[in-house]
């Protein structure tokens, strides 16, 4: 990976989502190989996801006190996030784009420097179209991958 700006750097990224709506709950669990980047006062975690429809590449972007999900190719979304603040995004669709609305309830990351090591938390709740969906848990760890 030469062709990337020094300041990148290869992680292992492991991502588990729990999902809790109407006493039900599911997790799903990711890992992936991407990058990690700071740039300002801001985080910034990329990755790429496989899935039936092809591939998303998604980015992180954390700062003090806000951050973002995006979505890129078989999927195109964003989702804000600010802590105790209704914020709305997006997720796009063949036939149209929903709306959606997070309402953050916890919202934490950390990276440490001396051992390349990262964490990203985030609790909210989301509407979809002015629906629940549910709540969501996103704890994701990352760590220089050198290989």
């Amino acid at each position: 990976m030469a062709n990337l700006p020094a300041e990148q750097m290869p992680v292992k990224i492991n991502v588990k989502t729990v999902i809790r709506d109407r006493g039900e709950k599911q997790t799903f669990d990711l890992t992936a190989f991407g990058r990690f980047h700071q740039k300002g006062e801001a985080n910034f975690l990329q990755y790429d996801e496989s899935m039936e429809a092809g591939t998303a590449k998604t980015i992180i972007k954390m700062g003090d006190q806000d951050g973002v999900i995006l979505r890129s190719g078989a999927v195109k979304m964003r989702l804000p996030f600010r802590l105790n603040k209704k914020m709305r995004g997006s997720y796009e669709l063949p036939y149209g784009t929903l709306e959606m609305l997070t309402t953050t309830k916890r919202f934490d990351h950390t990276y440490n420097e001396t051992t390349k090591q990262g964490s990203i938390e985030l609790l909210y709740e989301l509407k979809t179209q002015g629906a629940n969906t549910g709540t969501y848990h996103l704890k994701i760890t990352f760590e220089e991958d050198a290989k």
